[in-house]
C-alpha cells in the first residue's frame, strides 16, 4: 500500500518540481537571447528566484532571456506568487472535476488558512482576485509604457511588471540590471507599483475581509487588525528613516528636491520589505541605510500572501509577548487573548530564520573574503525573504554561495517549518510530562 505524503511533503515536493520543470525550460537555447543553451546552475538560480518570487538574478532578465525566456519566468513567478495548489485547484474547477477532501487540506496549507469549510471558494476568489488586480495594474501602467516604448512591447511591460509587483517578485525586463532607476521621480510608476506591491503583501485573506467589513472596519479579524497596523508602521517608519539617512547621502537621495526624496524613501520602504523594485543604486547606499533595509527585508509581508520574510503577525506577536511579560497578563490586542501556541510559534519562526540567515551569511562571508560582511549579509536576507534586492555581488559569488542562496529563496518562500515538517515527518506526541525543572534567565 502507497504510503500518502503529508501535506508539507506535498508542498515542498511540489514546489522543487516546478523549479526543476522552469530549470529545463530555462536551459533551452530558445529561452537566451542568443539562442544558446543557459547553464544548469544559472538556470536553477533564475527559475528558483522566479517561483520563490524573490527576483534575485545572476544574469540581466531584459537582455539576456529571449522573449519565451521572459515569458516562462513571468509564468513562473505567477505560480510561485500565487501557490501551485491554487492554480491547480482553478483549473480543476474549469475542467468540471470534483476535489476530494485530500486535495481540500493541500490548499488549506498552501494558502495558510485555519479552516477547511469554504477552502475551494476561497482559492478561486484568490485567483479571480489576483487576475484582476493584475490586470487593472497592467491597463494603468500602460498609460506610461504604451507612450514610450509603443503598444505591443508597452502593454508586454505593463503585463510583465504589473504580474512581478503584486506577486512581490521584483523582476524587471527594462534590461542592463536597472530595475525602475528610470522611472524613480514618475508618481504614476512609483503609485502604481507601490500599490500592487502592498496589496500583494497583504495577504487575500485580509483583502477579502476588508471587502466584506469596508463599511464596519471594527468587525476586521484580529489577524487582519495586526496586518494593517503593523504593515503601515513599517512603511511610515521606514520612509522616514531612509529619508532621514539617505537624505544627507549626495549618492541617492542627497541631490534630490524634498518631494523627489519622499516619493523614492516612500518606494524604498515599501518595495524593501519583499518587492525589490529599486530606484536608487542599493550600492550606493549608506551602511545605516543598508542596515535598515536589512531588517526591513528579514520581516516581509504577511501570512497568505505573495511576500517572503518571518512575516508581520509574527513580529507583531513577539512584540505583544515582549510587553506582556514586563506587565505579567496574557498575551493580548485589541479585545483578544492570543494563545501560547501561536507564541511559541512564532519564537520558534523568528529563531529558525536568525540562525539560518546567520549561518548563511557567515559561510558565503568565508567563501567571498573580498566582499563586505553587510552586503553578504544584504544578499543573504534578501534571499530568505525573497526580497530581491542586491548591492550587484550576485553574479560574482562562488558557485557554494549561489547554492546557498538558492536553497535560501526556496525556504523562504515555501517555509523553514515547512521544510522541517517535510523531513521530520508527522509531530511527535508526548503520553506523559517531566517534572517542571528551574532555569534562571
Amino acid at each position: 500500500m502507497v504510503k500518502k505524503l503529508s501535506p508539507p511533503k506535498v508542498i515542498t515536493g511540489g514546489f522543487a518540481g516546478i523549479i526543476l520543470l522552469g530549470t529545463v525550460l530555462l536551459m533551452l537555447p530558445i529561452s537566451s537571447a542568443g539562442k544558446e543553451a543557459t547553464g544548469f546552475l544559472e538556470a536553477l538560480f533564475t527559475a528558483t528566484s522566479s517561483v520563490c518570487v524573490t527576483g534575485l538574478i545572476v544574469v540581466d532578465t531584459g537582455t539576456y532571456w529571449s522573449s519565451f525566456g521572459q515569458l516562462v519566468i513571468i509564468s513562473l513567478i505567477q505560480i510561485g506568487g500565487l501557490g501551485f495548489m491554487t492554480i491547480a485547484t482553478f483549473i480543476t474547477i474549469l475542467s468540471g472535476q470534483k476535489i476530494g477532501i485530500e486535495r481540500r487540506v493541500l490548499i488549506q496549507e498552501s494558502l495558510g488558512q485555519d479552516r477547511l469549510s469554504g477552502i475551494v471558494a476561497f482559492a478561486k476568489r484568490v485567483f479571480i482576485t489576483a487576475f484582476a488586480i493584475e490586470a487593472l495594474g497592467a491597463v494603468l501602467l500602460l498609460f506610461k509604457f504604451a507612450p514610450m516604448y509603443g503598444m505591443q512591447k508597452g502593454l508586454w511591460y505593463s503585463i510583465f511588471h504589473s504580474i512581478s509587483a503584486f506577486c512581490n517578485a521584483g523582476f524587471d525586463i527594462f534590461g542592463n540590471y536597472q530595475s525602475l532607476t528610470a522611472f524613480r521621480f514618475s508618481i504614476w510608476v512609483n503609485i502604481i507599483i507601490s500599490l500592487l506591491i502592498i496589496l500583494g503583501g497583504l495577504g487575500f485573506t485580509v483583502m477579502e475581509d476588508l471587502i466584506e467589513n469596508k463599511k464596519h472596519l471594527k468587525r476586521l479579524s484580529l489577524h487582519s487588525k495586526l496586518v494593517l497596523e503593523i504593515s503601515a508602521a513599517l512603511i511610515l517608519i521606514g520612509t522616514i528613516i531612509f529619508f532621514v539617512i539617505e537624505g544627507r547621502n549626495p549618492d541617492t537621495l542627497g541631490e534630490m528636491n524634498f518631494f523627489q526624496r519622499l516619493i523614492t524613501a516612500f518606494f524604498q520602504s515599501v518595495s524593501t520589505r519583499t518587492a525589490g523594485f529599486n530606484t536608487i543604486d542599493q550600492a550606493a547606499m549608506t551602511e545605516s541605510g543598508r542596515f535598515m533595509t536589512v531588517l526591513l527585508m528579514f520581516i516581509g509581508g504577511s501570512p497568505g500572501s505573495t511576500a517572503g520574510g518571518i512575516k508581520t503577525t509574527t513580529v507583531a506577536v513577539t512584540v505583544l509577548a515582549t510587553f506582556a511579560y514586563i506587565r505579567k497578563t496574557d498575551v493580548q490586542a485589541h479585545g483578544r487573548r492570543i494563545g501560547y501556541s501561536i507564541v511559541n510559534k512564532a519564537m520558534a519562526i523568528m529563531m529558525i530564520a536568525f540562525i539560518t540567515v546567520l549561518l548563511s551569511a557567515l559561510v558565503i562571508g568565508i567563501e567571498n573574503p573580498n566582499i563586505q560582511f553587510i552586503n553578504i549579509l544584504y544578499e543573504t536576507v534578501s534571499a530568505f525573504g525573497t526580497v530581491g534586492l542586491s548591492t550587484g555581488i550576485t553574479p560574482s559569488l562562488t558557485t557554494l554561495s549561489k547554492s546557498i542562496l538558492i536553497f535560501l529563496m526556496f525556504a523562504g518562500r515555501v517555509g523553514t517549518l515547512t521544510i522541517i515538517l517535510a523531513i521530520a515527518g508527522r509531530e511527535g506526541h508526548e503520553h506523559f510530562r517531566y517534572p517542571e525543572g528551574r532555569v534562571s534567565l
